[in-house]
């Protein structure tokens, strides 16, 4: 695939990556805990045979990654991580004992933090009471988070036995001094050594997380460590564009802004990504995420069955996700609720018997119908018009002519294709996908431009 580095120039500017819609920003505080219980009471008796997914917050790290956006905390304190794993524990049976007996559970992930920060005896305990918490299918998909730099071959042999499937290692970059840079220092050798016990163990696929745009990072240097990752052969890849926001990550101030690359070798290395591993045989799904054309991705997309949520591109359409552990979002068919994002806060809460919802959404029937457009460009990238009409009992043309309008941009230049039964990403189209879903964002105007929100697309 070959890259316009002009397209990515021009449509580089901050954007919602649409892991919803609508976005986290238009989540309510007066969304509450009860609310939130109402749904959950409401979806269980009316739909039994909807699957559910599951994914588990695990907030704790080893030591601080300068880059990270995610929410974490550095602690050594096991008796801590353990009051942590108590009051999850709590929270899983205060919604498992909500839910219809019938409901199979077809996905779990674990995120972080760092999940495997757990000792291998607090991975059994909390798996175990997962599993006796809820009806798992006997062919879940089970995911975690991997870091290298602490795991042992008995924690990886931990997590095969409790039933993990998927692994996502986290390398972002092999180059010494970028690592030093970013304090994530992870030889080659070391993140081999994890591959090669993932193998030995029969685990499903192999993720890599890669990130482009870190300090002292270079053209030439990224794409030796492109080089080396594709000689490890995962399964998927997703790399990342790093956002520089230390006025909401404040510890990214330990980041000197005079390393960090200009936009344009971002561009580039972006760029240089995509070629390559396209030339390697990997499906380019869109965005940052990249698939072997046998793994399940890239087939649910040529299928059109791919989906996405807070945990990016998936192959499990139609669950309702319930997230568990501080600041987790949980996504059902008409409501998103997201967990109070501090230990005290999401403590209390539980120690109330409370569930923790500390913001969330109920979706209007414009949101359906925007959210169903947005999916469907992102997933597979087509709409088909006609289906759309039919669906929600609407004329497109008009529903959504202010949107076709913002489009004409994108058609003129070769990045979709409009007739009037379909809107079509081309191949260069894929590049700017945000972008393009932007057209159907109905509250990016309404939200407040001095605060910065979202990262850029590109």
């Amino acid at each position: 695939m070959n890259v316009d580095i002009e397209i990515l120039r021009k449509y580089n500017r901050p954007g919602p990556r649409y892991t919803s819609y609508p976005t986290a920003p238009v989540f309510k505080r007066d969304f509450s805990p009860d609310d939130f219980q109402k749904e959950i009471l409401l979806t269980n008796s009316e739909d039994a045979s909807r699957d559910i997914s599951l994914y588990f917050h695990f907030p704790f790290c080893d030591t601080l990654c300068y880059f990270c956006g995610c929410t974490t905390m550095v602690t050594h304190d096991r008796e801590r991580i353990d009051e942590y794993l108590e009051y999850m524990k709590k929270e899983i049976d205060l919604v498992s004992g909500r839910l219809s007996p019938q409901r199979k559970v077809t996905q779990i992930h674990w995120g972080g933090g760092t999940p495997t920060h757990l000792t291998p005896d607090e991975i059994i305990d909390i798996a175990e009471h997962i599993k006796s918490s809820f009806r798992i299918d006997p062919e879940v998909e089970m995911s975690v988070e991997i870091d290298p730099r602490e795991l042992t071959q008995k924690h990886l042999g931990t997590l095969r036995h409790v039933g993990f499937n998927r692994i996502s290692i986290g390398v972002q970059d092999f180059n010494p001094k970028v690592q030093r840079a970013v304090n994530r220092v992870q030889p080659q050798e070391m993140t081999l050594q994890v591959i090669k016990w993932a193998e030995a163990l029969e685990f499903d696929s192999i993720n890599i997380d890669l990130m482009y745009g870190l300090p002292l990072q270079t053209l030439e240097s990224f794409e030796v460590t492109l080089a080396k990752v594709i000689q490890l052969h995962p399964d998927r890849l997703a790399v990342f564009n790093y956002a520089h926001v230390p006025w909401m990550k404040p510890h990214q101030k330990l980041i000197h802004p005079e390393d960090l690359p200009s936009p344009e070798v971002k561009l580039n290395m972006l760029k240089m990504t995509i070629e390559t591993l396209t030339a390697h045989g990997y499906a380019y799904i869109g965005m940052d995420h990249f698939a072997k054309q046998y793994d399940e991705l890239a087939t649910a997309q040529s299928e059109q069955s791919l989906y996405r949520n807070f945990q990016g591109y998936s192959t499990k359409a139609g669950t309702d996700l319930y997230g568990f552990g501080m600041s987790s979002i949980s996504q059902f068919e008409n409501i998103y609720a997201q967990n109070e994002k501090t230990l005290p806060d999401y403590y209390k809460a539980i120690k109330e018997g409370k569930l923790a919802t500390h913001v969330g959404y109920r979706m209007t029937e414009d949101d359906h119908i925007r959210k169903h457009v947005i999916m469907r460009l992102m997933c597979d990238l087509k709409l088909l018009i006609p289906d759309v009409e039919q669906r929600f009992g609407i004329s497109f043309q008009k529903y959504f002519s202010s949107s076709i309008r913002d489009l004409h941009e994108f058609e003129v230049d070769g990045l979709v294709r409009i007739t009037s039964d379909a809107i079509e990403v081309t191949e260069p189209g894929r590049l700017v996908l945000r972008n393009i879903a932007m057209c159907f964002d109905a509250y990016l105007q309404s939200l407040d431009e001095t605060i910065p929100l979202f990262s850029k697309t590109v």
